[in-house]
């Protein structure tokens, strides 16, 4: 269960951090380089979930966007210094426990 943790972690940073970087560079007039390493960046993010040992993709894909809403969330707080109000983080809790039923729901089979 930690390592899908740290997996879902490892491709959240990878996705917000890649598009960041191509935000800036596309949105924000920075220098081209910041979109390649984000663009790199966001390839990573790509093989990191082929890591999960779930062996459903949609599953997988699913699960994450829970917690990949609950770190774009906490990226907007801490980087572009907007934090988010009470019906954020009532719509992010409702995301969990979304993700914890798709990973954790017992299964026949």
């Amino acid at each position: 269960m930690w390592v899908s943790i740290v997996l879902f972690l490892l491709a959240g940073l990878a996705e917000i951090g890649g598009g960041y970087l191509v935000w800036l560079w596309l949105r924000e007039g920075k220098p081209f380089w910041l979109g390649l390493v984000g663009g790199l960046i966001l390839i990573l993010y790509g093989i990191i979930p082929t890591l999960q040992t779930y062996p459903a993709f949609g599953r997988i894909y699913a699960a994450y966007g829970g917690l990949f809403i609950v770190l774009a969330l906490l990226w907007g707080w801490w980087i572009d210094h907007n934090r988010p109000d009470l019906y954020d983080w009532i719509g992010a809790l409702f995301c969990l426990l979304g993700t914890a039923i798709i990973l954790f729901a017992p299964r026949p089979g």
